[in-house]
C-alpha cells in the first residue's frame, strides 16, 4: 500500500477533473467503454436517492487529483426480476478509475483500502462491486455467491466470479441475502 495517497470527499470544484480522469482512465484501460457511459452513470447516481457524498471520493498524491471512486447505496432485491428490499445496509462500490498516468502503481488498491475503511467507519454492513475479480480479491472481495448475494447482469456475467462482496466486519451479511438488479440505474 502507498503512503503518499489521500482521499477526500469529492467537491462540485472537482467534478471537471473527475470527468477528465474517468474518459482517459476507460478509454485508455478498457476495452469496453470510452468512458462515456461511466461519467453518465457517475451524474446519475449524484441525482439519486442513493447517493452518499461522504462516500464519493477522489485520490490525491501532492495535490493532483489521481482517482475518484464512490459508494452508494444498493438496495438488494428480492427475485433476479427486481422487488427492492429496504435495506440501506448495503452499498455499491461503482464506478473506480485511475488516472491514466498512475496505473500499475498501487492507486487503487490503496485508494480503495482506505475507501472500505470509511464505509467501515460509516457502519454499513457490506461492499457490492462488479469487475475485475483479478484485482477485487486483492482488496477483500470475494465471489458474491458465498454470501447469498447473487448477479443477474452485467460484465461479462459468463464468469461469476465478477460479481463480489465484501463484509465490513466478520459475519456482517450472514443475515442479508438477495440479488444484485440495477435497473434503478439507465447507465448501469
Amino acid at each position: 500500500m502507498r503512503n503518499d495517497i489521500i482521499i477526500r470527499p469529492e467537491t462540485t470544484k472537482d467534478f471537471k477533473d473527475i470527468v477528465s480522469l474517468v474518459l482517459r482512465s476507460f478509454k485508455e484501460g478498457t476495452n469496453y467503454s470510452d468512458g462515456t457511459d461511466i461519467i453518465a452513470l457517475i451524474e446519475e447516481i449524484r441525482v439519486s436517492k442513493y447517493y452518499i457524498p461522504e462516500l464519493s471520493f477522489v485520490a490525491e498524491i501532492e495535490g493532483k487529483i489521481v482517482g475518484h471512486f464512490l459508494f452508494s447505496h444498493f438496495p438488494l432485491s428480492k427475485t433476479a426480476k427486481g422487488e427492492y428490499m429496504d435495506n440501506r445496509d448495503i452499498v455499491m462500490l461503482a464506478p473506480v478509475s485511475v488516472h491514466a498516468d498512475y496505473f500499475h502503481k498501487h492507486v487503487g488498491s490503496t485508494m480503495l483500502t482506505l475507501g472500505i475503511q470509511k464505509v467501515r467507519e460509516a457502519g454499513f454492513k457490506g461492499i457490492t462491486v462488479e469487475g475485475d475479480f483479478n484485482f477485487y480479491n486483492r482488496v477483500g472481495f470475494k465471489t458474491s455467491s458465498e454470501y447469498n448475494i447473487f448477479p443477474t447482469s452485467g460484465y461479462p456475467m459468463q464468469e461469476p466470479r465478477c460479481m463480489m462482496c465484501q463484509e465490513t466486519y466478520e459475519g456482517s451479511l450472514k443475515d442479508i441475502q438477495g440479488y444484485v438488479v440495477y435497473d434503478m440505474y439507465y447507465n448501469a
